[in-house]
């Protein structure tokens, strides 16, 4: 079994490279994260699950187009492909909002879903029990915070996104489902004070902050057999905020 992940170096991205390794995939990490990237492996290896990178950019779709011609020439299938990159980007006011920044957001979080997405298809229809897992947030429906309307409006377009694929792909027998996150402890708020993450808490029913290997879990199960009957769906995890 193979498991193609983006960004997949750190946070909810490596969490789920260990568990999809540990569950016997074979993992592809696409990123650019270079820093990170021996640590990831190592980290990976010391765990017995087996890794490659490949360095890209899945904003552009030239790269992407580039990665998978040399991704297909070593593997003839991928069983599940997690759409894990993403991110705020940095924070804008609309009446500040530069277009540059407007566009960079959407491409890190929407154009890079649909540049892998369809260049995996190939891989992905020879695939066992095939799937692709996007990641939403609660943002889509809480409209983010402060500075986060266009990284609210990129996932809210990953989310329709993904129950539109569901039902292209059903022929090829492909399963589309999406994660949304709320607020998980991972590099993601590294820009943002610490104290401020820790009052979050109080705005979730679990007063308590997500971890990783929480929101991987869920993808394990979506990637496996026990989902076999669920495909178009967004699954919340965020401890009971989204209804606080």
């Amino acid at each position: 079994m193979r498991a193609v992940i983006t960004g997949a170096t750190t946070g909810i991205g490596f969490a789920t490279a260990q568990c999809l390794g540990q569950a016997g995939y074979e993992i592809v990490i696409l990123s650019i994260d270079e820093a990170n990237r021996q640590k990831a492996l190592d980290a990976l290896e010391q765990k017995g699950v087996r890794a490659s990178y490949y360095n890209c950019d899945v904003t552009s779709e030239q790269a992407v187009q580039e990665t998978f011609a040399a991704l297909s020439a070593k593997a003839d299938s991928v069983d599940v492909l997690v759409n894990a990159v993403g991110g705020l980007g940095g924070r804008q006011a609309v009446s500040e909002m530069e277009t540059s920044f407007m566009r960079k957001v959407m491409a890190l979080n929407f154009d890079s879903v649909f540049f892998v997405t369809r260049a995996c298809l190939p891989l992905l229809k020879k695939g066992k029990n095939p799937s692709v897992i996007n990641f939403s947030t609660i943002a889509v429906t809480s409209g983010g915070g402060p500075g986060a309307s266009i990284y609210s409006a990129s996932k809210g377009a990953v989310l329709s996104y993904t129950r539109g694929l569901a039902k292209d792909l059903v022929q090829f027998g492909i399963r589309v489902n999406a994660v949304s996150p709320g607020t998980i402890d991972t590099p993601f708020h590294a820009a943002t004070a610490r104290s401020l993450v820790e009052s979050w808490k109080n705005d979730i029913l679990m007063k308590r902050l997500g971890q990783p290997e929480e929101v991987a879990s869920v993808i394990r199960f979506l990637a496996s057999e026990e989902a076999s009957f669920i495909t178009g769906e967004v699954i919340q995890i965020n401890g009971g905020q989204a209804f606080l």
